[in-house]
Formats: C-alpha cells, structure tokens, sequence
C-alpha cells in the first residue's frame, strides 16, 4: 500500500530512467522488448516472470537478514580441524575486509594499474616461503584440500613415465590427514586414475607402486612428530611428499623444508581471517626449486618496467593453467587474492616478533589446559602438540561429555573415544576454564603456567623468518593504515571507473550485499558445528539453492564449488558419475568448441575427458554439421558437449537447441558454461536451451565481487538425472543417490559470501532480474552502436545485435604499428582499465559494460575509444613514428610526465591528459610504466626484493 521509493533496482542499474530512451534511440531500436526480440531467439525466449520472491528494499532486507543471523547459534568453538576463531585487527578489517578499493579490483592482468596487489600478494608468497623453508610459493590456492590435491597432481606428472601403465599411480595418505582433505583427493584421484591409500606413517610400509605421500603435522589429532626420517625414507624409495602444516605453528616449529618436504600446504585462514562458516580462506603452497614451472596457480614475480624501475606483474609460465588448455595438469584458474591480502596484511602488522608471541600464548594455553585435565584424571594421545588436545574418553562416555559442553555453550570435535579440543588466539583463561568445568564434573581443578615442553627438541624452530623490512615497519596503526592506502592508490578499481571486462561481469557489489558478510554471526561460524546452530546459514544457503534452480530452470544445486573452474570440474564429474552409473564406461570424449574458454579444455582433462575440438565459421558460431559428423563418430564414447551460451563471442547462436539435440541422440550429456549468464537471467535458461548442468559465476553475474583475483564461487546446477550424482562431503547428510567426492573443503565452499548473491537476488526480485540482463544488453549494443563508425564488431547475432558484451577487432591497426596491447596500455591514461585481451581471437578486445554502468561513464568509455582512434591515424599518416608515440609510450606515469628530462615528441598535456573528463577527477595515474614480461620470466624473483631496490627506483 505505502511502496517504498528507494528500491534497489533503481541503485543497481545504471540507465534506468530517462537515459533508457537515449540509449534505445542510439543503438536504433523503439523499446527494450524489441531490442531483446531482435537478441534472443524466439525459440529459446522464456514465457513469463522468474518464480521468485517479490524485490525487497535494501533496509527491509537488512532486517530480514538480522533474523537469519539470529538463528545461528554462535557457541565457544574448539573445533579445530583446520579452521580456527582469528582477530581480524580493526585496520585491516576496515580498510582492506570492507573496503571497495580493495575488494572490487580485478585479477592483476594489466599489472601497471595492479602493483598495490600484487605487492600485498608478492609479502604473501614472502611470509609463506619463509615459514614454510621453501623458496617457491605461489599467490594462494582455493582451500586446504585442494592444494593437497594439486600437490598430488603435480608429483603424479613429475613421477609419470612415457605411458599411464608405466606411471606409478599410488598416493599414500597418512590416517592423521584432515577427513575433508582426504574425501578431495579422491575426486581429483579417481579421474586420473590415482589410487589413494590410506595408512598410518609410522606402522604402514610404504605401498608398492607409490609416487608421493601426504602428511599432516600437526595432524587433526594435534600430533607433532618428527618426521624428517620418513621423509628420506620416502626420498630413497622414489616418491615425493607433500606436508599439510599450520603457518601458526610453524612461527614455533621446525619447518617443513628443514624436515625434507617437497611441498608444503595448508590454510592461511587464522592470519586474521574470520572462518565464514568454511571460507573463503587463502590455502597455500610453497615448493622447491626445481618445481617452479609445474606449480599450480600464480605466481606474482619481480620485473622492470620500461624505464628499468622495479615492477611487479604475474609470472606468464605459471599465472594460468587454463592458457595450456588441453595439456593442463590442473584445473585452478582463480586464486583467494583478497584473503590472500588480508593474511599477509595481517603477517606485516604483527610482524615476526608479534607472530611468534601469538603462537606461544596460544602455546602455553594449550598447555596449561593439558596439565589442568590431566590433573583431573583424564590421559592424553600425545605429549606432543602445539594447539590441539586429544583427551581419551571410555566407550561412550563421549556423549555425556558433549551432552554438558553444549549445555555450557562449548563445542569440542569428537571422534571415536576421544575428545579434541582446539585453542586459538581469540581464547583466554576464562575459556580454559569454562573447558575444565565440562571435564570437572565438580571436581576442583587448577589452572597454572605449563611447567613442561610439549614441543620435542629437535622440532623448535631456530631458523629467522620474515626478516624483510616490509614485515619490521609497520605496526602502528598509524604506519599501517598509510602502509594499506599507499597500496591501494596503486591499483585501480571499481571505485575509479568501469571495468568492463568481457567474459568476467565487473558488476557492481553493492554495500548492501557486502556488510552482513563481517557480521558476527556469519563471519565466526565454524564450518562443522552441529547443524542445528547454523539454522541461519542453512535457511539462506537452501533457499539461495532453490532461487538459483528456479533461475537456470534445473531440479537441484550445490553450492560447494568455490571457483568457476572448480564448478565446471564439479559439473563434468557428476557427467562421468552419471554414465559410469549406467555401465557407459567408455564414455570419455568431450566435445568442446574452438572458441571456448580455456578453462573448459583444462577442466576437461582433470576430469578425465578426452576433448576433442569442434569448429567454429567465420562468424563465431558452432559448426553444426561439424558437430554433428564428430558427435556421430564418437557415439559409442561420447560423454558431453561443453558449450558457452551466449557464444564465447557474445552471440546468442540461434542453432543452440539443434546442437544440444544432436549431442543428447548420440549419448552424450550437454555442460553449459555459465560465464555468460549475466545475458540469461530472467529471458531465458540453461535448461530451456537443452543443457543438463551448467555452472555459475557468482563472482559475476550474481554480485560476488572479484577480490583482486579471488573469491569466486561457481556452484552447479544439474536437472533430475544428475541431482543423484552432486558432490557430497563427509560431515554434511547427503542423498540417497550415488555423489562424487568433495570437490572443496567445506560442504558449502565460501559460504559467508553466499549472503552477497541472496541479498542480489531478494533486492531485485524478479522484475528487477530480468532488468538487469535487458539493460546489460542494452548497453553492450549501445557502446557497439557508437564504435561501430571506427572499429569493427567482430561478430554479431542473425540480426546484428550482440549479447552483453562485444568484441572489437584491432588487428587492421598493424600496418601503423599498433598493437591490441597498445590500446590497453593507452587506455590506462584514459583512466580506465583495458576490456578483455586477445580472448576469444587475437588481436581484440572484448568489452562487457554490465547493467551497472550510468550513460556517462558509458560514454567517456566510448570517447576514449574513439579518441585512441583518432591518436592510431595521426601514426598512420606518420605525424608521429611507429615506435614513439603516445600508444607505444603508454602508460605514462606521473615522474614521466613531471621529469625535467621530458624528450618525448608529443605534449605531456597529450600524453596525461588527452580528453576533458580527466581534469574533473576521473585522472588515475599508473604507478610504473609497461612492465617487462619478458625479463620477469627469464629472472623468476617471487619474494620480496631488498629494500634497496625500492630505494633505487625512488
């Protein structure tokens, strides 16, 4: 009766109103109705509204959301098991945890408007190489369980012979190794065919036919043990190891390159990184010398920049696997960027000094608990430990234990008959306490300083860590909070102008989606407390579920994959479970188009396909007869088609149902990327196109922002015939069906940013998302409508509409010396970071402007397109020459435009400030000049350089 004014579909979508009839009369259409006619093909056009609840005004869903968060019961957790309570300190948590300028960066592609990241990621592989012993570690992996993967992944290909039958295919698992972590590494072990076995370390002989070994210390007992002896043993009979460790405990115990590791890994989570009901969380990865080429995900690496300066920028050898497509030894193309961040924001604030006394309070807690319950009677597993308490129990005597721990509020983890008890830096005495009391019964207890080492000799730490100034200057709040923003002025983000980055959505993220994620109730959730007090997280993650299979028009969904490409890793082995459960053993081969992105060719061999490529013509479209004939010769082992909608070109290709059809009478099953979805929602649906399953980027198209490269979650969503085949996880019910393994850690991958993607879709409600993919149509074929005159649209539909997004061909610029990359430098100087680079063809650029955009920033956007135009044909009619001129020069930094030593033969005026809009505001100036890949390859440097060479360069 009495409707809000202040909806917020009105605050999402940039040209809602009256810029809608500038832009419909621009690109040359009556109405939006006619334009999505003219885009979508009517066979595929859905009938009707989404089902879903009606659009909710920003401050009502705040309050529905305080009642979600009540329903979580936030109990003392002692769970342990990899996730642990951490103080996130006030800086970080305010200026970096909820800061725009950090959280809406994107991946460090174009590194001269990234150094501020890629210097906080450069301090994180420092902090984890130093703790670790081991010189090579790279920018973070997605969680604990698979970097252990990826480290069984690795040493299967370093141990492989010429054949898979002369390849030892063992990987022992030690029994102490995380439950979570184990049920991942047989979702990666079964489609290579790796046979995981699983022993005790110290009674278990070493399996014939073994390439490596994973070990965990401390391991989910608490167990500290020395281990450097097995480890030679494990050297001389061939195999590698890989050891699972805490970074905590590693400021007090030997670490594991000292042990003989060859990889070490684990969960950066408790450098001040709130558990969110199982993340997302930065795992790490360190390793030797000689594995630096074969390390899964990035690798932030030192270079110069074209004046010599020293610049930062991501290793090209080791920054993508999806780059190596069909030869991919691992599917991780995304990292946990901004969590990556926050822990080593959180190693320079406390520096080595600080960290050490974390570790030993924490320590001396644990060991102050141990005495007070041995006092009492009670005997532990072992002496030895660093945080964690394995106190024996009698048969049953477990269940009266909990029975009065959660009657005081307390969770302990349980396990056969014994309890573990955890302590982490949020804890004190009174916690200590509170523990006796349970164990008590009423019995005096006496809490004192620890009188005896829990830490063996020969396994303290002696060896210095974090030595780097960068990790011995900043630890006032003061030095800190200027330390964080000096970074963030050097990147560019959201907060300066549209990114408008093809095939990756840079969307608004709205505060409103983001502030409940730091609420209390959401953020120190352990991810494996008993059901019933996560009430809250379980109503918004079960009703996110239904919303997103009402949207893709599937039967059912899991939100565990925390990336795109863990989503399509999930999707392709419900596929392989789905066959193999009716006997189609053979089913092997993966159709995949030319043009897809490479992460579906890379996702495709880890799941154990075959792919075989299929062509596209000369406007981007599938080859129908093509598919067909290679659909027809592989009917006996064809497995699945895997096709991006909207085209990897932007199209929406009108033959889709065709080529879903010839793919479903030849056997095989229809995979549906997602990455385009921002083109789909509420107009049509995976499932309306003929697809099985289809993955999701809610890092894109439902709000989650991108972190600088991380979080991502890429949930699935299959219909009835896979919904038996959905991964499960070991603490977590599952159906009655026959589900694949983890994929992730936790049940539900990154869940406190599940929050982000409900508040998306209960703010816009239905009407308001089927909106926001009109206007992100709208507003890619308005930019195509105005470049149109100067540059050519690479492809377009059967009527000459794009999708939501657009590529624009640069390649007829090479006879004037101008490359692709030229534009995307110079367009730094514009104030604006380069659309999506040489992908899907080389030699363009693809622009996704997204709904979120206003028809200003649309329009400055097109006049510096236009204006680079303008600056191409003064090279060509050689006023300037081919390689000095302000294309090849870009990015001009400030000490170039302010040198006394100016020699460049343009104005600096031409250079810095080219259009109007830069003097208002809008200028962004690059921190260093074109970085030197090349250099930064030939001279791999991924820690942190002296201080001297940041002095120089001043």
């Amino acid at each position: 009766m009495f409707p809000r004014h202040d909806q917020f579909v009105s605050r999402h979508i940039g040209t809602l109103g009256p810029e809608r009839s500038i832009l419909l009369k621009a690109t040359g259409v009556s109405s939006l109705d006619e334009l999505i006619g003219q885009t979508i093909p009517d066979d595929i056009r859905m009938d009707g509204p989404l089902d879903l609840p009606s659009a909710l005004p920003e401050y009502e869903y705040l309050r529905l959301l305080e009642g979600y968060a009540a329903k979580n019961q936030l109990f003392r957790n002692f769970i342990g098991q990899g996730y642990y309570g951490a103080v996130t300190p006030s800086p970080i948590l305010r200026n970096v945890f909820q800061n725009p300028g950090w959280y809406t960066q994107y991946t460090p592609y174009q590194a001269e408007i990234s150094q501020g990241r890629l210097e906080a990621l450069l301090n994180f592989q420092t902090m984890v190489a130093d703790l670790t012993g081991l010189p090579i570690a790279n920018a973070s992996l997605l969680d604990e369980g698979t970097a252990a993967a990826e480290a069984m992944l690795m040493f299967y290909h370093q141990k492989a012979g010429k054949t898979r039958e002369s390849s030892p295919n063992v990987f022992f698992v030690d029994r102490g190794v995380y439950d979570q972590t184990l049920a991942v590494l047989h979702s990666r072990a079964w489609p290579a065919g790796i046979e995981v076995v699983v022993g005790d370390w110290e009674a278990d002989p070493l399996p014939s036919n073994c390439f490596g070994v994973l070990l965990q210390c401390p391991d989910k007992a608490g167990r500290i043990c020395e281990l450097d002896r097995y480890i030679d043993r494990v050297h001389q009979a061939g195999a590698l190891v890989a050891m699972a460790t805490d970074l905590m405990a590693l400021c007090l115990l030997k670490n594991p390159g000292e042990l003989g590791a060859d990889v070490a890994l684990g969960n950066s989570q408790r450098f001040g990184v709130p558990m969110g009901f199982g993340g997302p969380h930065a795992a790490f990865f360190a390793t030797r010398e000689e594995y630096k080429r074969s390390i899964p995900g990035r690798i932030i690496g030192v270079s110069i920049d074209a004046h010599g300066h020293t610049a930062l920028r991501m290793a090209l050898q080791t920054r993508e696997q999806h780059i190596r497509r069909e030869k991919a030894t691992s599917n991780i193309c995304t990292a946990q960027a901004l969590l990556a961040i926050m822990a080593s924001m959180y190693g320079v604030y406390h520096g080595p000094l600080g960290l050490k006394a974390i570790a030993r309070r924490i320590h001396s807690l644990t060991g102050s608990l141990a005495q007070a319950l041995t006092g009492l009677g009670f005997e532990l597993e072992s002496q030895s430990y660093f945080d964690t308490l394995s106190v024996k129990l009698g048969d049953g005597a477990w269940q009266a234990l909990r029975g009065r721990a959660e009657a005081a509020g307390i969770n302990f983890w349980y396990a056969d008959s014994s309890v573990r008890i955890s302590i982490d830096e949020t804890h004190g005495i009174q916690d200590l306490s509170e523990i006796c009391a349970v164990f008590s019964e009423g019995k005096p207890f006496h809490l004192s300083k620890p009188v005896q080492p829990s830490i063996p000799p020969a396994l303290v730490r002696s060896s210095e860590f974090m030595t780097h100034a960068i990790f011995n200057s900043y630890h006032t709040e003061s030095a800190m909070m200027r330390y964080i923003k000096r970074l963030e002025n050097k990147d560019l983000s959201l907060v300066h102008s549209m990114i408008s980055l093809g095939s990756c959505t840079m969307k608004l993220n709205a505060a409103t989606e983001m502030i409940p994620v730091s609420w209390p109730a959401f953020a120190n959730m352990h991810p494996f407390v008993p059901q019933d007090q996560a009430a809250g997280y379980r109503q918004l993650i079960a009703e996110l579920e239904q919303y997103l299979c009402t949207i893709t028009g599937f039967a059912a969904c899991s939100l565990q994959p925390n990336s795109g490409a863990q989503g399509e890793f999930a999707g392709l082995l419900t596929i392989r479970a789905y066959h193999e459960a009716r006997g189609d053993h053979r089913r092997k081969i993966a159709l995949i188009p030319s043009s897809a992105h490479g992460t579906n060719p890379a996702s495709a061999v880890v799941a154990g396909y075959e792919v075989v490529v299929t062509p596209c013509d000369e406007q981007g479209n599938i080859i129908v007869d093509a598919l067909r004939e290679k659909a027809e010769a592989h009917r006996d082992e064809l497995a699945c088609l895997m096709v991006t909608y909207p085209s990897t070109h932007g199209v929406f290709e009108t033959a889709i149902r065709e080529i879903c059809d010839i793919v479903h009478r030849n056997g095989g099953m229809v995979y549906m990327d997602g990455a385009n979805m921002n083109a789909q929602v509420g107009v049509t649906s995976p499932a309306i196109i003929g697809a099985d399953v289809c993955h999701l980027n809610l890092h894109k198209t439902f709000a989650i922002p991108h972190g600088g490269g991380g979080p991502g979650v890429g949930p699935i969503c299959v219909n009835e015939k896979l919904k038996p085949f959905l991964p499960s996880h070991p603490y977590i019910q599952g159906s009655d069906g026959k589900p694949v393994p983890s994929v992730s850690s936790a049940a539900f991958g990154s869940a406190s940013i599940l929050i982000i993607s409900h508040a998306y879709i209960r703010m816009l409600g239905p009407e308001g998302l089927r909106s926001a993919t009109e206007y992100a149509i709208l507003n890619a074929n308005y930019i195509a409508s105005r470049l149109s005159s100067h540059y050519k649209v690479l492809y377009t539909g059967a009527l000459g509409r794009v999708a939501h997004e657009l590529i624009i061909d640069l390649r007829p610029f090479k006879d004037a010396g101008v490359s692709a990359e030229d534009v995307a430098k110079r367009l730094m100087d514009y104030g604006f970071h380069a659309p999506t680079l040489s992908f899907p063809v080389a030699g363009t650029i693809m622009i996704e402007p997204t709904e979120s955009e206003d028809l200003a920033e649309l329009d400055r956007f097109c006049d510096a397109l236009l204006n680079i135009y303008q600056e191409i044909q003064e090279i060509a009619r050689g006023e300037y020459p081919h390689d000095q001129n302000v294309l090849c020069n870009a990015p001009h930094t400030a000490d170039v435009i302010c040198s006394d030593h100016y020699v460049l033969p343009y104005a600096r005026e031409k250079a810095a400030f080219p259009l109007p809009y830069l003097r208002q505001g809008a200028k962004f100036w690059p921190s260093v000049s074109r970085v030197n890949n090349a250099h930064g390859d030939r001279n791999l440097v991924c820690t942190c350089p002296p201080m001297e060479c940041y002095l120089q360069d001043a």
